[in-house]
């Protein structure tokens, strides 16, 4: 079923649902449940923030999707419109080009030509504050498997080298400059340390900082600049250049910690049809699921929002044994995706104050010395780091995965994502905040399900008004062993204890306008959602509170099982 049938089928004719008593997260799809004008498709084959540029004169960075792989006719086009062909891709049927707004729109009606749009810009998921409190208790990986014989590319700022990465299989290939392959870069900083959380072999802190796989080799794509930023079209072309070559390098897994808010469905948006593409051809791709969880729902970054892919958000641990007290990050972007309604996170991990490799007088670095961090008994100069955001609860991920494909190396990346979900610490809450679960590596490699496809479900309308209906993954994924309860539990059900109570009054005059997608702006304004009356009484409704108070959020999950947690060990190593 394609993405688009999914979401316009009447109710009688959807796929098989369960249905979802969340009063007010209904309220906020059914009012922003259809495309404004900036994200709906056109009949002119151009995205209306592309048209709303017109006779500005302007040149614009734009994303040009063909039916057929492009050639020099279509690059002979561009120019005699007036442009130039930015990036040319060998696996993609597109181009990034560079057009005035008018001229761009004479190109969409010429044959052959898909879709135009704006080429976004992307930006590392991480977020440095300095108070965030609490530092991920240390967490041992499961003995037997370290990720050998398993490349995992790393599109980011690139990577400095590091003794705990030296031993290692380690390539670079910069997409901002030709595509120049070898040598070690980063001036950022983002890079490494998302290298070293997936494959760091702890030798500077002799074992005290270990990345989840560390004998998994890293192939560093640089497709962000020493700011942490960057276009799609770059981010675009390092993927173009992992289809090219994964098979040279044994590419398995994919890590993804950026991405850019969202501003149209995901059958046009370009960065999440070339991750997609990645998907289907083997690669197991895991994305950041974006920082702006304080700003509310539908806060899911592309290309996060893709269905295909595996979206994390991040966990806080408050550095106890006693998993009570930790909690969606507040900074974790919420589901479900603007839009399309993919319900999104697909599953947790730790993000917050995560210490990994530092790249010595990067930005991150000069910037935020006291993030700094030097480990006990460092062989060398203990050059490691703390950072926060989903940025690095996606690169546990990744190495988690990395640990499954050196158990299984036959796994697809459905199945991968299925037993991911599937085996996550189930969770009392909402699954817009932390999907399936924390992320059970233990679990996971325990599991033996098998599924061809596993696209996140999405939530829709139902005939019942108090309810929203949940598209069932027992349909979805073929297999009734991975139905809805079995992901989030029944406790997603909700039952008597609904969050939202009824109490919730709507009337139709609820705060969502034509712009509320404007660039980054927040997703309410500054207007106030629920007038003068509190959600939760005298809590701060986002802030860095917890959103359920003094609720205990995780109960007895443990995040690896009850018997990988250790009190005086490592972050990640022993």
């Amino acid at each position: 079923m394609s993405h688009k049938s999914a979401i316009t089928e009447g109710p009688s004719k959807r796929l098989a649902s369960s249905i979802l008593s969340w009063t007010l997260v209904l309220t906020l799809i059914l009012v922003a449940g259809a495309f404004s004008p900036v994200m709906a498709k056109s009949d002119k084959h151009i995205s209306d923030a592309v048209s709303a540029q017109a006779q500005s004169g302007e040149l614009l960075r734009l994303m040009v999707a063909y039916d057929d792989r492009p050639g020099n006719l279509e690059r002979k086009q561009i120019k005699a419109l007036g442009g130039k062909v930015l990036r040319q891709y060998k696996k993609m049927n597109r181009m990034a080009v560079e057009l005035t707004a008018d001229a761009a729109a004479v190109l969409a009606e010429q044959p052959g030509v898909a879709w135009v749009t704006l080429d976004h810009k992307v930006q590392a998921n991480m977020d440095v504050a300095k108070d965030l409190a609490g530092v991920t208790e240390a967490i041992k990986a499961p003995s037997g498997y370290d990720g050998a014989g398993v490349t995992v590319a790393v599109l980011d700022t690139g990577l400095d080298m590091h003794l705990d990465i030296q031993d290692q299989k380690v390539f670079m290939v910069d997409a901002l400059q030709n595509f120049h392959i070898g040598g070690t870069f980063d001036q950022s900083g983002h890079g490494t340390h998302i290298a070293g959380i997936i494959a760091g072999n702890g030798y500077d802190s002799d074992g005290f900082y270990t990345g989840v796989a560390p004998s998994a080799s890293i192939l560093s794509v640089r497709v962000l600049d020493r700011s942490g930023a960057g276009y799609a079209s770059d981010v675009i072309a390092g993927i173009d250049w992992v289809l090219e070559h994964k098979d040279t390098y044994n590419i398995r897994v994919a890590n993804f910690s950026l991405g850019h808010s969202v501003r149209e469905s995901i059958d046009t948006d370009p960065l999440v049809a070339a991750v997609e593409q990645l998907w289907d051809a083997g690669v197991v791709v895991v994305c950041s699921a974006g920082n702006n969880g304080r700003d509310g729902y539908f806060t899911i970054t592309s290309p996060g929002n893709s269905p295909k892919v595996i979206t994390v958000g991040s966990l806080t641990d408050k550095n106890t044994l006693d998993t009570s007290d930790d909690f969606v990050s507040t900074f974790s972007s919420r589901g479900p995706s603007l839009g399309d309604h993919v319900v999104k996170p697909d599953l947790i991990a730790p993000g917050n104050r995560i210490v990994s490799l530092r790249a010595t007088q990067s930005e991150l670095d000069m910037n935020n010395r006291e993030l700094r961090v030097k480990a006990p008994g460092a062989k060398g100069q203990g050059h490691y780091f703390e950072l926060s955001g989903t940025s690095m609860a996606s690169a546990v991920v990744t190495g988690a995965v990395a640990l499954m494909l050196e158990e299984e190396p036959g796994l697809n990346p459905a199945t991968v994502k299925a037993r991911l979900m599937r085996s996550a610490k189930k969770v009392s809450g909402n699954p817009f905040d932390a999907g399936a679960g924390v992320l059970d590596i233990e679990g996971a490699l325990a599991e033996t399900g098998f599924v061809l496809d596993a696209p996140s479900p999405r939530a829709f309308r139902h005939e019942d008004p108090s309810a929203i209906g949940v598209e069932d993954t027992a349909v979805l994924w073929g297999d009734s062993t991975f139905g809805l309860a079995v992901l989030w539990s029944d406790a997603i059900l909700w039952g008597d204890a609904m969050l939202w109570s009824d109490a919730m009054l709507w009337s139709d005059a609820i705060l969502w306008s034509d712009g509320f997608l404007d660039a980054d702006a927040m997703l309410w304004s500054d207007a106030v959602l629920w007038s003068d009356a509190m959600l939760w009484s005298d809590s701060v409704l986002w802030s860095d509170a917890m959103l359920w108070s003094d609720a205990i959020l995780w109960s007895d999950a443990m995040l690896w099982s009850d018997t990988t947690l250790e009190s005086n060990s490592a972050l990640w190593g022993d």
